[in-house]
């Protein structure tokens, strides 16, 4: 029941987001959720030299507005949580040539016969920039625990009007394609009362051949020992979409619910269990 789009939860998202983006500067938010802190951490777009090392470490041309430093971190005080950057993401789009991504480059190539960059697409990477990204975990020593889980994160509870004590939209990184589409990735957080929903979203228009979103979705309830996190793609040809009216074409919250299911992960975090040391823990042997 799941596999529609909550529209009305990614739109509230969206709204928020909007009313934040006008003028932009440098900003750290920390916020604290009982025993969880909340970090976003947004900067300017990274540097040329440290893009072009980073191209090189990668073997890859990467974005051309790549967010290095931006970061939304989800801390527990016992040591362990999860974090979202641009590079990690990066980490997961494939560098080397792969045969379904090469087709449909082919067919770009194809509708773009008379484009001066249409020679360039075909390249040894995944030139999308498309990744399976859902985030990075994070801990010395104790980390959190992921199985699969036929538990899925409730939607309708999150469509309940409760306060927002918490929101941020980090971007990680967006690529124009030569002005032929977008790929994008961005991740979203709203921290309510009694618990926290983040989405990570990647985009990807590619003008004339298709429309793919690769979303994350991240939701912990305050006493719980564990969070859902549930992973989807979904990917329509631009031909399968001819009922659908071109303007929303742009716009991810519209087209999600569009776009054909490809696939859907659902994962259980396990929290770790810490032990508290003991007086004889503590003495000296």
């Amino acid at each position: 029941m799941y596999d529609i789009v909550d529209n009305t939860t990614e739109l509230m998202l969206a709204s928020l987001s909007t009313m934040m983006s006008h003028g932009f500067k440098s900003s750290k938010q920390d916020f604290t959720f009982g025993p969880w802190k909340v970090t976003a951490a947004k900067n300017h777009i990274m540097k040329s030299k440290d893009i072009e090392r980073l191209a090189e470490e990668m073997s890859m041309p990467l974005p051309e507005m790549l967010f290095g430093d931006n970061i939304l971190r989800i801390h527990h005080t016992d040591g362990y949580g999860i974090e979202f950057n641009a590079v990690d993401a990066l980490k997961r789009v494939n560098n080397m040539e792969d045969a379904v991504k090469v087709a449909c480059a082919q067919e770009w190539q194809e509708s773009r016969a008379d484009s001066e960059h249409s020679k360039e697409v075909v390249r040894p990477y995944d030139w999308t920039y498309t990744t399976d990204y859902r985030g990075t975990l994070i801990g010395e020593g104790v980390q959190i625990q992921v199985t699969e889980t036929a538990e899925r994160i409730n939607m309708e509870k999150l469509k309940a009007r409760e306060q927002i004590m918490f929101f941020d939209d980090v971007l990680l990184f967006e690529d124009e394609l030569h002005d032929h589409g977008v790929s994008m990735i961005s991740v979203k957080i709203r921290v309510m009362p009694t618990s926290f929903f983040l989405l990570l979203r990647f985009f990807l228009r590619v003008d004339g051949v298709l429309i793919r979103i690769n979303d994350t979705r991240l939701y912990h309830e305050a006493g719980k020992n564990y969070m859902l996190r549930e992973f989807s793609t979904r990917e329509s040809k631009i031909s399968e979409l001819k009922n659908v009216p071109a303007s929303l074409y742009t716009d991810p919250n519209e087209i999600a619910q569009h776009l054909t299911l490809k696939l859907t992960v659902c994962e259980k975090l396990e929290l770790p269990v810490i032990e508290p040391q003991t007086a004889a823990d503590e003495a000296p042997q």
